[in-house]
């Protein structure tokens, strides 16, 4: 299980929070994207407390190409020489929670793509990828470099979002693949349309085939998937509480979780802490801005 520096104090930690911005992509994307999020601690970092510069993100089925415009980030992996990360990079699928840590200042975005979006976009398997990071040029083709070349040089988030939409746009048309709905694509919507799409797909109709094409295209196997997905159906039921108290039982049972102790340990497994704790962390401490960003 992860562990923590000794908590924030949070009336601080609210006035120094980073600017942190979130795009939804446009719904013609939205089976390709998940979202676009850039984080920046330029002009503030450097007054933070070196535990306010370790950032915690939970397990996701989701591939991610990041860059850092200014300063870096380096992954922390238990029993392992911190990892500095590549200015430009892709990360594939993780099935555990992971931890970084930046550097005073900085400036970063990272674009979240469906797995099975990369896959067709590309042809790379996923599951090359899974549960680490590599130099972008190491996995994507010379086009893929250019448009993340472009983002480098690019003035401001606003016009890197735009050359992003725009390189993948007509790609993504290109494999008559649009959404038919402006919404946010939860991680069970999307999976239940994979799986229509896997059932549909190919000459065998086996369980055994059908599985081998889900994890072709995402590279996890369907298990993982539904856990994944559960554990994000969790985290956006709570939301829906507010500020008052979760009645954890009522959200097992409402979110596919036999009680409420496989909602701990699952959420455990995903984030690294039992759902109350997450709570409180995410609504008080800096390190789970990219949780905080979802509500």
């Amino acid at each position: 299980m992860a562990t923590l520096a000794p908590p924030l104090q949070p009336e601080l930690a609210q006035r120094n929070r980073a600017p942190a911005q979130l795009w939804l992509p446009h719904w013609s994307l939205s089976h390709c994207v998940r979202a676009i999020v850039s984080r920046s601690t330029l002009g503030i970092g450097r007054h933070w407390p070196a535990e306010w510069h370790h950032n915690h993100f939970p397990a996701s089925p989701l591939c991610t190409i990041s860059w850092f415009f200014a300063g870096h980030s380096e992954l922390l992996e238990p029993g392992q020489a911190p990892q500095r990360l590549p200015p430009v990079s892709l990360a594939g699928p993780f099935t555990r929670p992971t931890q970084s840590r930046n550097s005073p200042e900085g400036h970063g975005m990272m674009l979240m793509l469906m797995p099975d979006a990369l896959q067709a976009l590309t042809g790379i398997d996923p599951a090359r990828f899974l549960n680490r990071f590599v130099p972008l040029d190491e996995a994507l083709d010379a086009s893929w470099q250019a448009m993340a070349e472009a983002v480098l040089a690019a003035p401001d988030d606003a016009a890197r979002v735009v050359l992003i939409e725009s390189f993948l746009g007509p790609r993504w048309r290109a494999l008559r693949r649009d959404a038919d709905h402006p919404h946010l694509l939860r991680l069970q919507d999307w999976l239940q349309g994979l799986a229509l799409q896997a059932a549909a797909s190919g000459v065998g109709r086996s369980l055994r085939q059908f599985e081998r094409r889900i994890k072709g295209w995402t590279g996890l196997p369907m298990r993982e998937l539904r856990g994944l997905g559960r554990a994000e159906q969790a985290f956006f039921r709570t939301l829906a509480e507010g500020e008052g108290p979760v009645r954890w039982a009522e959200v097992a049972a409402d979110t596919g979780y036999a009680d409420q102790s496989h909602l701990c340990r699952e959420t455990r497994r995903v984030t690294g802490f039992a759902p109350q704790a997450l709570r409180e962390l995410i609504a008080e401490d800096e390190r789970f801005w990219i949780y905080r960003i979802w509500s």
